[in-house]
């Protein structure tokens, strides 16, 4: 059974304008980020994308829809396919990026560069399908158009949805390794603080500290002192 519709971005807007349907509803069954959805609804995503009707396509129920919209809990379903699509399998390399948006990706890589400083090169071309040099430049503001350049997200500019953003950033985490804290002077161990101080014995002393009373007089008879 299909989990998600054929075209997901043109099913979301037509479930958007024709539904009363919650982001979080539409956002699960089109595999979205309930944000995405919601940059749908404010038309700041999928702006040349015309609405598919799932309904005519079988893919969902009128019933199906209308018992979504009066109970906001409910999950849709999709129907079960009368034929049977081949899995595709998703091709490695970098994203495609269609002709009318290719002018946002620098844009789109400062955005990145400044509010995701942990991503690495490989991950921004796998997001916004650019290349490494212009990467580099935008990053030593080498690019010849690094002065009229203007950070905005990726997302809402549709070069790549939110999930697989949030996806980059959490493996970015986990690779980067967490920042050591240098310690100051600590405090000594309370069995080293507590412990008794030895106190000198009698041995300990040297045989000079006693006091010779005889030295002493003799001393006295040379200062002309006279001895009782």
């Amino acid at each position: 059974m299909a989990t998600a519709p054929l075209m997901p971005k043109a099913t979301a807007v037509w479930l958007v304008d024709n539904t009363s349907l919650s982001f979080d509803q539409i956002a699960e069954l089109c595999n979205l980020h309930p944000l995405e959805v919601k940059a749908i609804a404010d038309g700041d995503s999928a702006q040349g994308i015309k609405g598919l009707d799932p309904v005519l396509t079988g893919q969902l129920t009128r019933e199906e829809i209308a018992a979504a919209e009066a109970d906001p809990s409910h999950r849709l379903h999709i129907s079960e396919p009368k034929v049977r699509m081949p899995e595709i399998k998703p091709k490695k390399g970098p994203r495609y990026t269609p002709v009318s948006r290719r002018q946002d990706r620098p844009n789109a890589i400062l955005w990145l560069v400044r509010n995701h400083a942990e991503l690495k090169d490989s991950q921004i071309i796998r997001l916004v399908g650019t290349t490494k040099s212009t990467i580099q430049a935008i990053r030593d503001r080498t690019h010849w158009n690094s002065a009229n350049l203007t950070p905005l997200d990726p997302v809402t500019l549709g070069l790549c949805s939110q999930i697989d953003l949030d996806l980059e950033v959490q493996r970015a985490a986990k690779e980067k390794p967490a920042p050591v804290e240098e310690q100051g002077a600590t405090l000594l161990p309370a069995a080293v603080t507590t412990a008794a101080k030895e106190e000198a014995t009698p041995a300990d002393k040297k045989p000079g500290d006693e006091l010779d009373v005889d030295a002493v007089f003799a001393k006295l008879k040379q200062l002309g002192g006279k001895s009782e």
